[in-house]
């Protein structure tokens, strides 16, 4: 539902035969509306819990789970929520920590200006629900971002003001594709589905001629994108995307040389090798990032194929010995220790 979605539109509108390697077995139903019925939250994630920052009246929704190893932070995109890294979530966790947060104007946060999407004010989210979670004991980060979330994701890094970031995660958002398709996104985001009669309806939807290709994923995720409009008896979107036009922008201008200047190891997932633009394609070739196409997904890589996801995301730290506090480097830990 974002301009990183433009080149992947045309093969999204039905799904292939290859879905049926991506969507686990589902039980044998005569009911569509089983086959689409929501899914909790809580077979994923361990806790949800509500982050109010203090002196404002914002109040962050966040899921988290696992206990230990560092804290893999995620950012979701336009119209999603945080529950996009749900089924991924339950997969990291058995190695790391996980944090999804609903951004403002997304899932179940609450904020003074829920209609407020600038990039500056996303920035100083993020840092803030950070901050308030952990205040000065913060453990190794490591940021994780798709698509909107992702040029967040990457904003945050470029103001190196997380003093134990780790790692940089982008996922399926390239500053040249974006910002090449921000003439289309208007016609794009019209032509969706608007009104649902039900959540299952919804659900159904996203997989047959949304976003989505996996319909368990769907199942945890769609229903928080979602309100129910009580003068028209449906259901719609809960983020108005499309009044959000003035911060496009600001989303991806000059995205990919602030990628390329954050000081921290940085993996970039793509859905098409077509998506690099010039300064990425330079910047890989001089080895300044790891690039991963995965291929038989749609935009929204870390729904569709979740355990490939999760097992790039443990890669990376495993490759990159990233630990509970940091990059642990043997040998020299005990010797800071006296």
């Amino acid at each position: 539902m974002e301009p990183a979605l433009l080149a992947s539109l045309q093969e999204e509108v039905e799904p292939d035969e290859s879905m049926s390697s991506v969507v686990p077995p589902l039980p044998a139903t005569h009911h569509s509306h089983q086959k689409y019925a929501p899914l909790d939250w809580s077979a994923y994630f361990d806790e949800e819990r509500s982050v109010v920052v203090p002196d404002t009246e914002d109040v962050f929704n966040v899921y988290t789970a696992g206990s230990d190893g560092p804290v893999v932070f995620c950012l979701h995109g336009g119209g999603y929520s945080g529950l996009s890294f749900a089924l991924a979530a339950s997969q990291i966790k058995e190695k790391a920590r996980i944090v999804a947060m609903d951004l403002r104007g997304h899932g179940k946060s609450t904020t003074s200006d829920d209609s407020d999407l600038s990039i500056e004010t996303l920035i100083s989210d993020v840092i803030a629900v950070l901050h308030t979670m952990y205040g000065d004991s913060l453990p190794a980060i490591i940021l994780v971002g798709h698509s909107m979330g992702g040029s967040v994701a990457v904003h945050v890094a470029a103001r190196k003001v997380i003093r134990n970031l780790h790692g940089l995660v982008v996922v399926d958002v390239v500053e040249g594709t974006a910002m090449a398709s921000l003439v289309h996104m208007q016609k794009i985001l019209a032509n969706r589905a608007q009104h649902f009669p039900s959540i299952e309806k919804a659900i159904e939807w996203s997989v047959k001629g949304g976003p989505l290709r996996n319909i368990e994923s769907a199942r945890v995720s769609i229903p928080s994108t979602l309100k129910y409009d009580e003068s028209r008896k449906c259901y719609t979107y809960r983020t108005p995307l499309e009044e959000t036009e003035k911060y496009w922008k600001g989303w991806y201008e000059g995205l990919s040389e602030k990628f390329l200047s954050c000081p921290v190891q940085k993996i970039l997932l793509l859905a098409g090798a077509d998506r690099l633009d010039r300064a990425l394609t330079i910047g890989q070739m001089q080895g300044k990032f790891q690039m991963v196409v995965v291929r038989h997904t749609g935009h929204a890589i870390q729904e569709d194929v979740p355990k490939e996801f999760a097992s790039r995301i443990l890669n990376f730290i495993s490759h990159n010995k990233i630990g509970p506090n940091g990059v642990e480097i043997p040998g020299l830990i005990k010797k800071w220790q006296h």
